[in-house]
C-alpha cells in the first residue's frame, strides 16, 4: 500500500524483487500507482485520491481520505493477506495499519520507509510498536534511532538511489567537464510550489553575485515538471540568465557535469552527494511553520548527507540566514577550488561506504527478504 508517487516507485521495485525471491507465486493487492500497475498490480482506487500533503489540502479532501481509509481497511481484513506492506505516507498508511491491527491482529505489518522520528516528534517511534512489526529504513542511522526511541524492530535496507549510481556518477569525460571553464553550476529550488516561490528570487540574486565574482559560469536549473511554467516565469525575471531543462535524464546529466550546486534541502541533496557534487543548501518556510519547527525539530542539521556523515560538511542557510549574499559567499570557494572544496569532496567520498549494504545486496532485494521473512511458514 503506497500513498504517493515515490512510494509507488518503491512498491514496483519491491514487487519485482518479491517475485524473484519467493519460492511460490505471489498475488498482490492494495493501493498503488502507475509504476506498480506496470507490474500487474491492480489498485483499489486511483493513488491521487490519497496523495495529499499539507494541512489545508488534507482538510479539503478529508471526507475522501476517510472514505478511502475505511475502504482499504475493509479490503485488507476481508482478504487476510499473508503480510501487509505499507510504504511511506504515514498520514494515510499508518491510519490504515492501526485499524487493520485492531480488526485482524494476525496479519504481519511491515513499514517500508521510516517516518522521520529522529528529526521531529520522536514519540512516534514508540507509538508505532503496537501496529508495526518491522520497519525497513532507507537511511543508515535510522535503526539506531528506533532502538534509542523504543520503536519497532528496524533494519537498514538501503536507499533506492544506490541502485542508480551508474546514472548519477560522471564518466571520465564528464569529470573533465567539471574542471573546465566555464564552470557549470546546477540550481535546484525545490519540488513544492511554496519552496520554489520563496527560494527562486534569492537563488537568482545569488547567481548574479557568483558571476560578478567569478566571471562566466553556466547555470542549469532542472525544473520539476508539474511546476515548469512557474519556474520558467520566475527565472525569466532574473538579471542573470539560467538554462532551464526538463526531464529526469537532463537533470542527471546536469548533476554529472556540475562543478557545484545550490539546492533546497530535500532528497535532491542526497542525489547530489552520490554524484560527488559539492553543494550549498538553503531552505525557507513561512513564519508559522518556522515557529512550529523550532519547537519540534530534534536534529542539528536538515541536510540528509550531513545526517549520514554525522557532521555539517555541507553548509546550510535556513530562514533569515538564507540570503543571496550568504549563499554566494559559500558557493564561490566551492566553484573556485581550494580548502573548502577539497574538504567537502572528501566528505562526499565517505557517503558511499556509509550507504552501501554490507552484503552488497540491492535495496529492493534486501527489502523483499525482510517481507518474506515476516510471513509465517
Amino acid at each position: 500500500m503506497a500513498g504517493e508517487d515515490s512510494g509507488d516507485q518503491l512498491g514496483a521495485k519491491l514487487i519485482r524483487s518479491l517475485r524473484e525471491l519467493a519460492p511460490r507465486p505471489i498475488e498482490f493487492g492494495g493501493v498503488g500507482g502507475d509504476a506498480m500497475a506496470a507490474e500487474g498490480f491492480h489498485s483499489l482506487f486511483p493513488l491521487d485520491d490519497v496523495a495529499v500533503m499539507g494541512y489545508l489540502p488534507v482538510l479539503a479532501r478529508l471526507r475522501t481520505l476517510l472514505r478511502r481509509i475505511r475502504q482499504t481497511v475493509a479490503d485488507i481484513v476481508a482478504a487476510r493477506p499473508d503480510v501487509l506492506v505499507i510504504i511511506d505516507s504515514p498520514g494515510f498508511t499508518h491510519a490504515v495499519a492501526k485499524r487493520v491491527r485492531k480488526a485482524a491482529p494476525g496479519i504481519p505489518i511491515v513499514d517500508y520507509v521510516s517516518p522521520s522520528v529522529w528529526a521531529w516528534r520522536p514519540w512516534r517511534a514508540a507509538g508505532m510498536r503496537p501496529f508495526i512489526d518491522h520497519v525497513m529504513a532507507l537511511l543508515p542511522f535510522e535503526p539506531e534511532a528506533h532502538r534509542r526511541l523504543n520503536g519497532p524492530a528496524c533494519t537498514y535496507v538501503g536507499h533506492p538511489l544506490i541502485e542508480r549510481l551508474s546514472e548519477l556518477r560522471p564518466d571520465p569525460g564528464e569529470i573533465t567537464l567539471r574542471e573546465r571553464r566555464p564552470w557549470q553550476l546546477v540550481i535546484l529550488p525545490g519540488s513544492r510550489r511554496s519552496e520554489i516561490e520563496r527560494l527562486m528570487p534569492v537563488f537568482g540574486e545569488a547567481l548574479k553575485r557568483v558571476r560578478a565574482h567569478l566571471g562566466p559560469v553556466e547555470a542549469v536549473l532542472p525544473a520539476v515538471s508539474r511546476h515548469r511554467s512557474l519556474i520558467e516565469r520566475l527565472s525569466a525575471a532574473w538579471d542573470s540568465p539560467v538554462d532551464v531543462v526538463h526531464g529526469e535524464q537532463a537533470k542527471l546529466e546536469a548533476f554529472r557535469r556540475a562543478r557545484a550546486a545550490l539546492a533546497a534541502s530535500g532528497t535532491v541533496t542526497l542525489e547530489l552527494a552520490l554524484s560527488g557534487v559539492p553543494m550549498v543548501v538553503a531552505y525557507k518556510v513561512s513564519r508559522i511553520e518556522e515557529a512550529v519547527a523550532r519547537r519540534l525539530i530534534q536534529v542539528p542539521t536538515i541536510v540528509l548527507p550531513n545526517l549520514i556523515l554525522g557532521e555539517n560538511a555541507m553548509p546550510e542557510f535556513i530562514q533569515a540566514e538564507c540570503t543571496a549574499e550568504a549563499l554566494a559567499d559559500a558557493l564561490v570557494p566551492l566553484v573556485e577550488g581550494g580548502e573548502a572544496r577539497s574538504a567537502q569532496v572528501q566528505a562526499l567520498e565517505r557517503i558511499d561506504g556509509l550507504m552501501r549494504l554490507s552484503d552488497g545486496d540491492q535495496p529492493s532485494l534486501s527489502a523483499a527478504r525482510i517481507v518474506l521473512a515476516s510471513i509465517e511458514p
